[in-house]
């Protein structure tokens, strides 16, 4: 059926299978000696990117620890980390490929031998009677880079497709977007020792506590006795601990932030020697900040003039401020300038490129950086433009591929597929990693694209996701621990993720079922150095040179593994950064030399300059906009969404399979409410209530909570009929979906 494919693996596929699936080189960096007793990994949960001890028995793994020696975490590990190994073992782990039946609907296991065959016949046929524009996928923020890049590549390059996202679009398209117009180049400043070098640490719709533990436990260990502000409509688990909280109205950010802007400029606290050297664009940004005053901004925001002053008073010179945002401000109808305020006013304080500074973004997923970089979605490999003839000869000349087989535009958005894909313009979708279903926002976007697909792929650990219950054919994938690769975390580290137990029955790491793909269509050839992990990752290396991430200075796994990763850039001739945690325990010699010193690569912009043609930062902004639901009589309360709690992730796909996590989350849906909206509706603490949007309603448990401001409503985001609530709006410059900010009601249920 497909003859060209077993010779590729040079032996018949069983042999090939066994040989991908085997036990060689379980927890070790090839070139390295047999498995210790214990070995290090980096986690793959968030992007705080934690190393881990794996304590080996024979070769199974056995459990784990925090890596003392990582210079991310320290020693430390949240739940989610500990639990790492636990959801590996869950019955419904994906074993073999499975394949609806069209008659019944139900779904039997087939051989991975028809699996690829009826993959390849099924999009060639789809291409040949369609067209390139007639097929999408989308993947994740989860899999290691090397697998991110050989993905983007074989179906834009190798198949031929335009169209692909990944679910990075739900949580760092902003922030992408933001810094590549701010900086010319999608660079996120800072390093984790910021956290322990400011005087006054701003985070901006972040709950560290809660969603980035770790960087929490470094924030307290900040010797500083630094002032912590959290602007955040919710007083959240870090509010709680904060020295201000500045509980602004939902999405009234830009106002307060321009409100912000105008006052420092009024009180001369502008670093001007920075501004004029090192900015364009402060004049007119100083024309536009004047019809912020304070009176517009106190009635928008739904703050107290002194809560403005305090906040105002963070900024006064003399000292090291940083900002700190997620998901808060990166899910907003204009999260895009949102961002770029809090970028203006680091530049226009001079408060960037200097220890305890930056306007600093917290990545969500474990590899979103990578995904970022290397995943060919919404540009070439690192960072390059699909639409610059320029970058793609640089891609061509590279990768050994021909220059017409690149394509000049990067295709559509992750809600343009979907809604072309419910109008019947995309028959095709192959879900890699990533649940859809469960997550998108709004309308059940996902269930109407499903109804007009005629072939719909999902690449996953577990069968039973609400996505890969709706597959035609499912591929199953191995998790974090059963393959190899990097991810880069919030700090731009690379960090190597190994290899320490086999995945389950037929299960396939997605590098190698990318290349099986390969052969199967016949153009492997166009692939020569994805033969393994390392060798993509030395490809991803080559494409770095001369990029403001340049990594050309890693020699290979071996070398990431030893420095307790490395942050970029980190070109040829560079070192490490930091002295106190640049030779880990047990580097081999010839390493030693490598690993010595600090040439201060920690943070950018130290210079000044940024990765514009001019090298200076942009200064950018825009009219506010209200959001696009507001409250009405019918619809009175605001709708936010968030982490639930430090034991759950997003779709609880896999903290789900862990008792433990299982039991230190809530095991019901709490909508948090505040006393006085439950006084006006009859309402107690442990009732049944309905909370409806325009778009759908939902059961939960109410619990009042003076945390929430009055005519708001939070529910976690981790189950699925709470995104059902969500409304689709988009931000104009990264596409990316605001689920922060919704009109509903609620009641009690009888």
């Amino acid at each position: 059926m497909i003859p060209n494919f077993i010779r590729s693996f040079d032996g018949p596929l069983t042999r090939s299978l066994h040989r991908l699936q085997g036990n060689f080189g379980l927890g070790q960096v090839p070139g390295t000696t047999p498995p210790r007793a214990t070995t290090t990994s980096v986690c793959g949960y968030c992007s705080t990117g934690c190393g881990l001890n794996v304590h080996l028995g024979g070769r199974s793994p056995v459990e784990l620890t925090p890596d003392p020696s990582y210079p991310v975490n320290l020693g430390m590990a949240c739940p989610k980390g500990w639990e790492a190994l636990a959801v590996l073992d869950a019955p419904d782990r994906g074993t073999t490929p499975l394949l609806r039946d069209r008659l019944t609907g139900e779904r039997r296991p087939i051989s991975w031998e028809d699996a690829l065959a009826i993959m390849v016949s099924r999009l060639k046929g789809i291409r040949d009677l369609h067209g390139p524009e007639s097929a999408a996928f989308l993947s994740t923020g989860q899999i290691p880079t090397e697998e991110m890049f050989f993905l983007g590549a074989l179906w834009k390059l190798g198949f031929g497709f335009l169209h692909a996202d990944s679910n990075t679009r739900q949580c760092m398209a902003t922030a992408h977007v933001a810094y590549k117009q701010s900086f010319g180049f999608d660079a996120p400043p800072f390093s984790y020792d910021d956290f322990e070098e400011s005087d006054v640490l701003v985070f901006v719709g972040a709950n560290p506590c809660i969603a980035h533990p770790i960087l929490w436990e470094r924030v307290m260990m900040n010797v500083r006795s630094p002032k912590i502000v959290v602007v955040d409509p919710r007083r959240t688990e870090t509010a709680q601990a904060s020295s201000l909280h500045v509980p602004l109205a939902p999405k009234s950010d830009l106002v307060l932030w321009y409100t912000v802007l105008r006052k420092i400029v009024e009180r001369g606290w502008v670093d001007r020697e920075f501004v004029d050297s090192h900015t364009t664009g402060f004049q007119e940004l100083s024309v536009f900040l004047e019809e912020f005053d304070d009176a517009r901004c106190l009635q928008d925001t739904g703050l107290e003039a002194g809560q403005l002053e305090s906040l105002v008073e963070s900024f006064r010179p003399g000292r090291r401020v940083s900002i700190w945002w997620t998901m808060g401000v990166n899910q907003s109808h204009e999260a895009v300038r949102t961002a770029q305020a809090l970028i203006d006013i680091c530049l226009v304080t001079g408060n960037i490129g200097k220890p305890g500074t930056g306007p600093n973004s917290i990545t969500g997923q474990a590899n979103a950086m990578g995904s970022r970089l290397y995943s060919m979605t919404t540009s070439l490999p690192g960072g390059r433009d699909f639409a610059n003839p320029e970058h793609r000869a640089q891609v061509s000349r590279i990768m050994g591929i021909p220059e017409d087989r690149i394509p000049g535009t990067a295709g559509l958005a992750y809600d343009q597929i979907l809604d072309r894909a419910a109008e019947g313009g995309i028959k095709a979708l192959w879900v890699v990693a990533t649940n859809p279903e469960h997550t998108w926002i709004g309308q059940d976007a996902f269930v109407r694209a499903r109804e007009n697909l005629e072939f719909l792929v999902v690449q996953d650990m577990y069968h039973s996701t609400e996505t890969a219950l709706q597959a035609d054919l499912y591929l199953p994938a191995a998790g974090w621990g059963e393959k190899e690769g990097t991810q880069i975390n919030s700090e731009r580290r690379i960090g190597l993720t190994k290899k320490v137990r086999r995945p389950p029955g037929l299960a396939l790491p997605d590098f190698d079922i990318f290349r099986l793909l390969a052969a199967a269509w016949g153009c492997a050839d166009l692939f020569p150095r994805f033969a393994n992990p390392e060798s993509a990752f030395g490809l991803m290396r080559d494409l770095s040179r001369d990029r403001p991430h340049d990594f050309t200075g890693i020699r290979d796994y071996r070398h990431i593994d030893v420095a307790g990763g490395i942050q970029w850039p980190f070109p040829e001739g560079a070192r490490p950064a930091g002295p106190d945690h640049s030779v880990r325990p047990g580097a081999p010699e010839e390493l030693r030399n490598l690993l010595r010193g600090d040439e201060g690569h920690r943070r950018l912009f130290s210079d000044g300059r940024f990765f514009t043609p001019d090298g200076k930062a942009r200064l950018l902004f825009d009219p506010p906009r209200p959001p696009e639901e507001p409250t009405d009589a019918e619809f009175d309360l605001v709708l936010l969404t968030g982490r639930g709690s430090s034991a759950e992730w997003h779709t609880g796909t896999r903290t789900s399979k862990s008792a433990l996590l299982r039991t230190l989350a809530p095991g019901r849906l709490l909508a948090e409410i505040h006393p006085s909206d439950a006084r006006t509706r009859g309402i107690r603490p442990g009732d049944a209530i309905l909370v409806s949007s325009r778009r759908g309603s939902l059961r939960a448990e109410a619990m009042t909570s003076p945390n929430v401001r009055p005519g708001t409503i939070f529910l976690p985001m981790h189950h699925r009929e709470v995104n059902r609530l969500t409304f689709p709006s988009f931000d104009p410059y990264s596409r990316e979906p605001s689920y922060k900010h919704a009109a509903v009601r609620m009641e009690v249920l009888p």
